[in-house]
């Protein structure tokens, strides 16, 4: 029964931000099925980013002390968790019918990137002694920013199937430049970690604004 609880309050702030992006992708709604493997496909890739982050690890002992942030923030978290996520849509969704404007992008993206906080949130609350403050505080901090980070690279990935040029490096640039800088300041032992939280208020409307374009770029090229 505990497990089932932190199961129930890890999901919580996840399905919250899937369904504020899911109530935007209004032209043409995406099917629950997909939406559903998706996030699972999001929860499953925790295990290769544990692994690939394991053995980039193996190298912090070579990493100068001044440096070990950066590439702990950027590279051992950032680059992992945001390059199985892209996985997930490129390897997957991608591939359905269903995936037919630049906004399934950001839409499957995000739900990757959910899924993926859902079970991160699990791993760490099952770790504490205070289960409710981490998942109180993760509900408001990683949770969104895993949505952020894909949301953004999403835009990029659906630009990618729906475009004349290939942005699938520039939208995993731009999930690691954020996915790092948050980590950097929870790291960083000269930075306030109060600062992620106008990280993700600045992040927020920006992300919603990529999406409103999205709609706008899939009529004018007749996918909605």
């Amino acid at each position: 029964m505990y497990y089932l609880i932190l199961a129930a309050f890890s999901f919580l702030p996840a399905l919250v931000i899937l369904r504020a992006f899911l109530k935007r992708d209004n032209q043409k709604p995406e099917p629950a099925g997909l939406i559903a493997r998706t996030f699972f496909l999001g929860i499953l890739a925790i295990l290769p980013a544990v692994v690939m982050e394991s053995v980039l690890s193996l190298f912090t002992g070579l990493i100068p002390r001044l440096l070990w942030n950066v590439f702990h923030a950027f590279l051992v978290a950032g680059l992992c968790e945001e390059g199985v996520k892209m996985w997930v849509v490129r390897g997957y969704a991608a591939h359905k019918s269903e995936f037919d404007e630049i906004t399934d992008g950001i839409v499957y993206a995000v739900t990757a990137g959910l899924g993926f906080a859902f079970y991160e949130n699990m791993m760490y609350a099952m770790g504490s002694s205070n289960a409710v403050a981490v998942l109180l505080l993760r509900a408001f901090t990683s949770v969104p920013l895993h949505a952020l980070s894909s949301g953004f690279m999403g835009y990029y990935i659906g630009k990618s199937y729906f475009g004349n040029r290939t942005y699938f490096g520039r939208g995993l640039f731009a999930a690691v430049l954020i996915h790092g800088l948050y980590d950097f300041i929870l790291f960083s032992p000269l930075l306030s970690d109060w600062l992620i939280i106008p990280l993700l208020l600045l992040l927020y409307p920006r992300l919603f604004q990529l999406m409103k374009r999205a709609r706008e770029e899939d009529r004018r090229l007749g996918l909605s």
